[in-house]
């Protein structure tokens, strides 16, 4: 409880002072300091009645009058040193009176960056995300940079804020904000941290979080239409079939794509084929520059299916090739260039050693001369193996869509 006191006490321009009127406890003031001055508020000694500062609106602060009502204060939270905290992974850790533990990150996305909140959503899909890069006013998840997004909704970055490049080097970067920071067209609003915001304060780089949303990620990509319809029924959520409808058709595409879109609308299209028109791929990790390009260009980065546009097709020619975008493939060095042979079902990109980079083929059968784009071995990666569906390749004709979804290692 607060004590009164008779002295007089020294006070600093934008001081904000708790007065004890009549020297009570239980009648008190607000008390703005306008300028220097020395005063009797009745304040105990060790902090003069002093709680907070004004760091905004001072202009406001002089226009006041006794007939103006402050309706609402709230509290500029800043992160200040942690002294005494450590990120623990070991279960056996013995607890000591006082210690806290928080375990994930709960995060609401707003419903006006529908690109970028599923973009968020496709970053944090294992549930866990790495931080690449640490300071005192944010973290950063650069796992999906490269990835531009269209200008979204923009706000100021205050604390507990979610945002993401949309533009400029650094595009699809993800930053979480310790700090008040002002706005900026080239930072979409994702949403805010609604629990966990000491995770984000004591995070390191390198350090795995566990990031929750609510509400989560709409996605039936990759179910059956039957798989779909139950999932979408527990979300309050009408499904209308399209393409193939039968029960176990794969989709392979919905409508809307994103998930804040779906909500809104209360109703999705979700897109079916026969499950023997995938291709699954098991992506090589010796070719990381190209194997990000594939996914990149044929939408593996964010969704479970992704398509890919056959370029080249000829019967009895025991290859095929697929379209490719030059403008992505900018940096696609040699890596994991074959020797001695390209087996069968194995996917190759040429390299920007030869004048066609981007390019993507399968060849058919063992050849031991020239890659699956038709290059010599030096100006082929090989970026991973069909490993269900390629009987079907060789039907294949130009300009059709194959859908592609990835093997996942057990």
């Amino acid at each position: 409880s607060l004590e009164p006191t008779h002295q007089e006490h020294q006070y600093n321009k934008n001081e904000v002072i708790l007065s004890l009127s009549g020297f009570s406890p239980e009648s008190t003031h607000v008390i703005f300091s306008k300028d220097e001055h020395s005063s009797i508020y009745g304040a105990p000694p060790y902090n003069r009645g002093v709680f907070a500062k004004i760091t905004g609106g001072r202009r406001t602060l002089l226009l006041l009058t006794e007939d103006d009502h402050i309706k609402e204060v709230e509290p500029v939270i800043e992160r200040r040193s942690i002294i005494e905290s450590a990120a623990v992974t070991d279960l056996n850790t013995i607890l000591e009176d006082g210690n806290q533990i928080f375990t994930y990150v709960k995060v609401k996305p707003t419903e006006d960056s529908p690109e970028s909140v599923e973009h968020f959503f496709s970053l944090v899909e294992d549930g866990k995300v790495k931080v690449d890069y640490e300071s005192n006013s944010f973290i950063g998840f650069y796992t999906l940079e490269g990835i531009r997004k269209g200008l979204e909704r923009i706000e100021q970055r205050k604390r507990g804020t979610v945002t993401l490049r949309n533009r400029g080097r650094g595009a699809g970067r993800v930053y979480i904000y310790r700090e008040d920071r002002v706005s900026t067209p080239s930072h979409n609003l994702i949403g805010t941290v609604q629990k966990g915001m000491e995770l984000i304060d004591i995070a390191r780089q390198g350090d795995q979080i566990t990031i929750e949303c609510e509400p989560g990620r709409i996605m039936t990509v990759n179910m059956t239409q039957k798989e779909a319809e139950k999932y979408l029924q527990e979300h309050g959520i009408e499904q209308i079939r399209d393409g193939l409808q039968d029960d176990k058709a794969i989709i392979v595409k919905q409508d809307p794509k994103y998930t804040m879109d779906i909500l809104k609308e209360k109703k999705v299209k979700t897109f079916g084929v026969e499950e023997d028109k995938l291709l699954e791929i098991e992506m090589d990790e010796k070719a990381p520059r190209s194997t990000w390009y594939f996914k990149k260009i044929s939408g593996l980065i964010d969704s479970p299916i992704g398509s890919i546009e056959v370029h080249f097709a000829f019967p009895g020619m025991k290859v095929v090739m697929f379209k490719g975008e030059k403008s992505e493939a900018k940096g696609i060095i040699p890596e994991n260039t074959p020797t001695g042979c390209v087996r069968a079902g194995e996917l190759g990109v040429t390299n920007m050693s030869r004048h066609h980079v981007g390019l993507i083929g399968v060849r058919l059968e063992d050849n031991d001369e020239f890659g699956p784009t038709g290059e010599p071995f030096n100006a082929t990666n090989i970026i991973g193996r069909i490993t269900k569906g390629l009987e079907n390749v060789e039907k294949f004709k130009e300009g059709d869509t194959v859908y592609v979804r990835e093997k996942k290692s057990r």
